[in-house]
């Protein structure tokens, strides 16, 4: 018996890369899937390799960016399969773009499909389990969000998409401790991996090159990061509320904002007085 043997799992973006590996692992672990890409070609191909390995699968093509869009991928899980157990959201693409130089089309686009992406289906799986909790039901279910180190460390040249990760980030903490309640886990992951993002990133594409010797171990291959994502939707998996990095076969518990050295008054600060404390604490050399 597989470890996802009767769960019923969306998977957004999973026409290609990442979520395909997500899509195809999930379904010969025994989850039933729902394959769901804007380019319904993409899914369906994953939807027919699945199928054709003896797993169960069905395509969605509903735009996630769209609030009817994430509304429908949950009834085609539910309508299709009866349940719903898993959300993995993985859809996403880049714009990059210098914030001089950037569009407003660019800012928009990257924002819609990665986070309101991220919400659209995660508002309303949670709605689906909240009203399974009220009828006595006891929901066992999983959802990992996909951010990245540009949203966590910021990289210059993606201040959309960094952007869109990190809102994604602190989405996944605030969703798990709302969700918590109704039997819902939210954890996100942050995949290091060869994609058609990455291989359009100038300089990338080259550092992530595949082995030109097969019988080695490919750190860049984007199935590495399925693993992962399976156990975090496992029924018996017990964390929430993290995020978890993962490059080749190394995974990283990354930590949050954290409280640093201070300087502190009973009183309201001067300007001055500002100038004369916040540079120290700060660890500003002094010029010269």
């Amino acid at each position: 018996m597989g470890a996802l043997q009767g769960r019923v799992a969306i998977v957004t973006g999973a026409g290609r890369g990442i979520g395909r590996a997500h899509a195809r692992l999930m379904a010969s672990e025994g989850a039933r899937v729902v394959v769901n890409d804007v380019d319904r070609d993409a899914a369906a191909e994953v939807t027919t390799e699945i199928l054709r390995e003896g797993g169960e699968a069905v395509v969605s093509s509903e735009d996630v960016t769209t609030w009817k869009g994430g509304e429908h991928l949950v009834a085609a899980a539910v309508d299709g399969f009866g349940d719903l157990h898993v959300l993995v959201n993985n859809a996403g693409y880049l714009r990059d773009r210098f914030i001089v130089n950037m569009t407003e089309e660019e800012w928009d686009s990257v924002i819609a499909v990665h986070l309101k992406g991220h919400f659209a289906p995660l508002r309303h799986a949670a709605a689906y389990w909240r009203q399974q909790h009220k009828t006595g039901r006891t929901v066992r279910a999983s959802v990992v969000n996909t951010t990245s180190t540009s949203g966590l460390f910021g990289n210059p040249g993606q201040a959309n998409y960094g952007a869109a990760k990190a809102g994604i980030a602190a989405l996944t903490r605030i969703a798990a401790a709302e969700l918590g309640q109704y039997g819902v886990r939210v954890n996100a992951v942050v995949p290091e991996a060869r994609t058609r993002l990455t291989e359009s990133a100038p300089g990338l594409s080259e550092v992530m090159k595949a082995p030109a010797d097969d019988s080695r171990f490919d750190p860049w291959d984007p199935a590495n990061v399925a693993p992962l994502v399976a156990w975090l939707a496992t029924e018996s998996c017990p964390a929430s509320g993290r995020i978890l990095a993962i490059s080749g076969g190394t995974i990283e518990q990354m930590t949050g904002w954290t409280r640093g050295e201070n300087v502190t008054r009973d009183s309201r600060w001067t300007i001055a007085e500002l100038a004369e404390v916040l540079p120290q604490l700060l660890n500003y050399q002094e010029r010269t």
